[in-house]
């Protein structure tokens, strides 16, 4: 069994290729996996903005600074 000590040992690499293994197999049985309620209250929010024109919305590079990210 996989415990977070072990994961804490892991590169950053290795964290993002476990991830990946992991998301892979989830998509195999989508049946399974569902998303809670409040994941559809916010998308039904969102729409709901857009809609009425009041969507904003950002460029790649913006969400990069807004997340820190080194920009292209």
């Amino acid at each position: 069994m996989l415990v977070e000590s072990d994961i804490e040992h892991m590169t950053v690499a290795e964290r993002f290729q476990a991830m990946e293994v992991i998301w892979g197999s989830l998509l195999k049985s989508p049946e399974e996996v569902s998303s809670p309620p409040w994941h559809g209250d916010v998308l039904s929010k969102r729409l709901a903005k857009v809609e009425a024109g009041q969507g904003k919305f950002l460029t790649l590079e913006e969400l990069k600074g807004r997340l820190g990210l080194p920009r292209s």
